[in-house]
This record gives structure tokens, sequence and C-alpha cells, in this order.
């Protein structure tokens, strides 16, 4: 376990990811192997929780998704425009490093994630996750996250509801 404070910051290529280990495999694989191709190629952004200046504690990625309008709850489906899809922001991984866990870092990368998704200058109607497994989703209705009606592990949470603080890129967690 450790007090340092966390910083948040978008990854790049001078942060060393070959220790991070979440004790999840996949997820461990594509941060040392896919996540850089990824941020070249534009198709995701990927942001660190950093540990005493060096050592990645977690990360997560966004990137822009849709969902189909008749996929959300019919109560969410009719305050919105009549378009075919609902533009989103997808948090497509969340991991935290085994020795950072249970300090509350991954809420602490929820809500950075969140706040990012609040003030883009791009509309987004919500944050959507798809949760590996029903621990997962849990993590995520805990924090106020609806479960799509025919796709259980598929969660969001509209921004409007979010309303994060602005801040600036390079956030900073105390003690967790």
């Amino acid at each position: 376990m450790s007090s340092a404070p966390f910083l948040v910051t978008p990854l790049d290529a001078t942060h060393d990811r070959t220790v991070f280990n979440s004790g999840s495999e996949p997820l461990d694989r594509y941060f040392r192997e896919g996540v850089a191709q990824d941020i070249r190629r534009r198709v995701t952004a990927c942001f660190i929780a950093l540990a005493g200046g060096q050592r990645i504690a977690g990360y997560y990625t966004l990137a822009s998704a849709s969902f189909l309008l008749a996929d959300l709850p019919a109560t969410t489906a009719k305050k919105l425009p009549r378009y075919p899809t609902v533009p989103v922001v997808r948090m497509g991984r969340l991991a935290i490093d085994q020795k950072f866990k249970g300090q509350g870092l991954g809420g602490a990368l929820l809500a950075d994630a969140l706040d990012r998704a609040t003030r883009s200058e791009i509309a987004a109607y919500a944050l959507m996750v798809d949760a590996k497994d029903e621990v997962a989703a849990a993590f995520y209705r805990h924090h106020g996250f609806l479960a799509l009606p025919d796709l259980p592990l598929t969660l969001f949470l509209p921004l409007a509801t979010a309303a994060a603080p602005r801040k600036t890129d390079n956030k900073r967690f105390g003690p967790i």
C-alpha cells in the first residue's frame, strides 16, 4: 500500500508501462502492447495515475462511441432527439496496479474520466462502459451508472448528472 499522492496525466512515450500489473492479463497486455498504437491512430486516449511521480498506479482509456437510441431505457430515450444514434464517450478500459488496489484509485480515475468527458467541447450524452463481469458492473452501478435493458454489462451515466468541477489536464489526488 502507498500513501503517495497520484498525478493523473495523459500517457506518453516517457512513461514505463512494463512493470504495470493489474492482475488481468488482457488489460495488462493491452497496456503494454496495444495502447500506444491506438493513441497514434487516434482511436483512443489513455490517462494514467502516477504514484511518486514515476510509477504507473492505474490507467483508463476514452474514445468516442454511440448508442442506438432504441437500446436506451424508454424513459431515457423519450427525452432525447429522435436521431438513430446518441453520441457517448466510451471508457474502454480501467485498471489499477495490484500494489495500489483498495485505495479508492478506481473511483478517482472514474471521476477524472467523467470530468474530462463533461468538459469536452465535443458534445456527448453519456459516459458508457462495457463491464467485464458482474463485479465490475457493480462498481459502476455503485457510482450511479445505469445498465442498458438488454445488455446488463453495458452501463452509462448521463454527463448532465455528472456535473464535475472544471480542472486542469494534470490532476493530483491526495492519499486515497
